[in-house]
């Protein structure tokens, strides 16, 4: 007999399977949806990665057509790795040649802005004039320079980038893993079916790790693997460096299929269970003792002491003879700090256990998008251009200083508005240019720049997020209770109740609770309406689901309806299971949350209060220094043109005051507005960053938490950097004037506001 080929082999499960799929209906099945749950993997991992990394894949793939560069052979290794992790559709060398294409053009970029600056710049006019080279001037050129500096920098984190990506796809997979595993226990609890238990756990788990395990189904239907335990066995193996106890959790789960008794077949479910839960408790437990001095060092080195570094930059401008730039600063504390906290931040939240952290609510339920946008004249809309209306209207008045000043045409100190005092503009000419504004008012509108951008922020993340955390919120007080209403059923069905009745009774039972109201919804439509259990709990329109839109009771509530196929002895036995092992992950899940409550509370107290309050003092005290400064060489400019009277010209004093203005000039000084528009806007991005970093730590990767969060830091921190920077401004204002009379009075020059 001869030899059965690989092409007879598929002819022959092909007619086999269209015989199967004419008598077996599976979209008529409970616990796992059609036959399209796999074989639209390729549709399904386009939706889920469409917004995150759609556009970098086809940078890649544009980048590969002109380069075609080939990674260290290390480096390959862990990129190509990186994409299958993360169901990347690029290759190795898209990545590389992306990143070679991006510093090239920076590179080429930053060369031509040179080139514009140097021809408008003047510099080529008398190049070598008197045969002499002339030197360039470092301020037009020190952004090409940038430009070159980080374009040759790009190239390596840009070629890993998708190692990057991958961190992040782990991160958020990690969060659903006891989660995975409770669903795959709960089917398999009453129905040994490994492949059925894994379309049940994809089903209702949700993207990102819902997209693994379609991609688990998918390598076994395309015929990549032979056996669903193969496919899983070599997509753990990408988890062996991560999450061990993910890994020994599904061998045993494979295990129980190989048990003759139904007892020890349990036991080793129930064993699966209980090694992720311990496995994660133990990691966030180091985790936890480990995070608290990063996260000291991440706040003392990127935000305590750059702020009050800050005191310096304006005096240093000073004695520096106008080197050191406004925009210097804007660098430094508004791209490269930030810059550092996060991806320092960032490295810290990746090492995150696995396991444990809130779901995201839009990825579970998409039809909750309607929830995020803004009610107007009863149409929804997005709040984005309200937000923008909101920040543009602040930055606008925070801008007014400089609109009034280029709205003038030409300059004139005499004309500048004075109020209770204080000049409204105050600009110096310096070298032939102006510049400023140092003037108190300036300075204090300033504030609206920074309090615009974060209040535009906050309110599109607020609107976005202010319902779906209200579902969230609810959704895990029904969960929390949820374990003894299942078990009271179940104990209730066991007692030779049916399960029809079983609602109403349990449903009595805990009135006045949100599982009460959940079961009553059940029990109303069951009696009054004539629905089935099934469509009591599950239809679209009146099913108690439709108001508690949750997975875990979704998925619980259809254990209960395939259990009750098989008698209410199953049924109670499968709901008593199932309540205790929600009671398991409640109980471990508030244990972890005990762990890194000091730190969560840490943050959150850094990012509201010390910040905003430190960095309000040390603008205000800035201000005072520039004040100071500002008043004694205006009044001895006024000195040296006539204009005071009584003054002591030979005076030692005189003579001392000056030499000190010489050396510090008001002129060099970095202007106030420029200087706390800066500091404002780096107390928003650490607001920001920050609260990134507390959600991330505390829930995992979760936009709805994140953005919330967000919203209340930037609305806390921001209003109070304004009052206590306002506030601060005035007194060390007034402050300054007195300092400069005294120190005007030992020169002799006498009262100088």
């Amino acid at each position: 007999m001869g030899k059965i080929s690989s092409d007879e082999i598929h002819d022959i499960l092909k007619r086999y399977e269209s015989k199967l799929g004419a008598s077996i209906n599976l979209d008529t099945m409970e616990f796992f949806p059609g036959e399209s749950f796999s074989r639209e993997y390729v549709i399904f991992r386009r939706e889920a990665l469409e917004r995150e990394v759609g556009r970098y894949e086809r940078l890649c793939h544009l980048a590969e057509r002109f380069f075609h560069i080939t990674a260290k052979e290390k480096d390959r290794v862990r990129i190509e790795k990186a994409i299958e992790t993360a169901h990347l559709d690029i290759t190795s060398q898209g990545a590389v040649s992306l990143a070679v294409f991006a510093t090239i053009f920076i590179i080429l970029f930053g060369v031509g802005l040179g080139i514009l600056l140097y021809f408008f710049s003047g510099n080529t006019f008398g190049f070598f004039a008197e045969g002499t080279l002339k030197p360039l001037d470092f301020g037009v050129f020190s952004w090409p320079l940038l430009f070159l500096i980080f374009g040759a920098l790009l190239i390596k984190p840009l070629s890993l980038y998708p190692l990057r990506v991958a961190s992040r796809w782990r991160l958020k997979a990690s969060n659903q893993m006891v989660l995975c595993i409770l669903y795959i226990v709960m089917y398999m609890r009453h129905t040994s079916n490994l492949e059925n238990a894994i379309k049940f756990a994809g089903e209702h788990i949700g993207e990102p790790l819902a997209l693994d395990l379609r991609k688990v189904l998918w390598d076994v239907e395309t015929g990549k693997f032979v056996t669903i335990k193969e496919s899983l066995d070599y997509y753990l193996e990408g988890w062996r460096d991560h999450s061990l106890e993910f890994i020994e959790s599904l061998h045993l789960v494979e295990s129980s299929l190989y048990e003759s008794s139904e007892e020890r077949r349990i036991h080793l479910l129930e064993k699966s269970l209980e090694v992720i839960l311990n496995g994660t408790y133990e990691k966030m437990l180091h985790y936890a003792q480990d995070l608290k001095s990063p996260i000291t060092m991440v706040y003392m080195m990127g935000v305590i002491l750059p702020v009050l570094g800050l005191v310096i930059f304006p005096l240093m401008s000073g004695f520096l003879s106008g080197l050191v730039k406004w925009w210097h600063l804007a660098f430094l504390y508004n791209i490269i700090l930030p810059l550092f906290v996060y991806f320092f931040g960032m490295n810290y939240l990746e090492k995150r256990p696995t396991g444990y952290g809130s779901e995201d609510i839009l990825n579970l339920y998409p039809s909750f998008e309607e929830y995020t946008q803004l009610t107007v004249f009863k149409k929804s809309v997005s709040p984005l251009p309200l937000a923008l209306v909101i920040g543009f209207v602040f930055v606008v008045i925070g801008m007014s200083p400089l609109i009034y000043f280029y709205s003038l045409g030409t300059y004139e100190p005499a004309h500048d508005p004075v109020f209770f005092g204080y000049t409204f503009l105050d600009f110096k000419e310096n070298n032939g240019v102006l510049v400023g504004p140092y003037g108190m008012w300036s300075m204090l509108l300033s504030l609206f720049v920074p309090l615009g951008l974060a209040y535009g922020i906050a309110f599109y993340y607020y609107i976005w997020s202010r319902r779906l955390i209200i579902i969230k919120r609810n959704t895990k007080a029904l969960e929390r209770e949820f374990s003894g209403a299942v078990f009271q059923l179940g104990n209730r069905v066991g007692d030779g109740i049916p399960v029809e009745s079983a609602f109403s009774k349990v449903a009595e039972s805990m009135k006045g609770t949100p599982t009460g109201d959940f079961l009553r919804i059940v029990n109303v439509n069951i009696r009054k309406l004539g629905m089935s259990v099934k469509d009591a709990i599950f239809n679209p329109q009146r099913g108690g689901l439709t108001y508690f839109p949750s997975n875990l009771i979704k998925s619980s509530m259809k254990v209960l309806v395939e259990s009750a196929k098989k008698g209410p002895q199953v049924v109670s036995k499968s709901l008593i299971t199932i309540s205790g092992y929600v009671n398991n992950v409640h109980t471990i899940s508030e244990r972890l949350k005990d762990l890194l409550a000091d730190i969560i509370s840490s943050m959150k107290s850094q990012t509201s209060f010390l910040t905003p309050m430190i960095a309000g003092i040390v603008v205000g005290v800035t201000s005072m220094m520039i004040n100071i400064i500002n008043f004694l060489g205006t009044a001895l400019a006024d000195f040296g043109s006539g204009e005071s009277v009584g003054l002591a010209s030979g005076s030692a004093g005189l003579s001392s005051l000056t030499g000190i203005l010489d050396v510090v000039n008001i002129k060099d000084i970095i202007p106030g507005y420029q200087f706390q528009i800066v500091v404002g806007l780096f107390v928003v991005e650490m607001a920001i960053i920050l609260s990134i970093l507390s959600s991330g730590i505390d829930n995992g990767i979760d936009r709805v938490e994140q953005r919330y969060t967000i919203a209340k830091s930037l609305f806390v921190s921001t209003s109070l950097y304004f009052v206590i920077t306002f506030v601060a401004i005035l007194i060390f204002s007034i402050l300054a004037c007195g300092v400069a009379d005294v120190g005007a009075a030992a020169g002799g020059v006498g009262s100088v506001c």
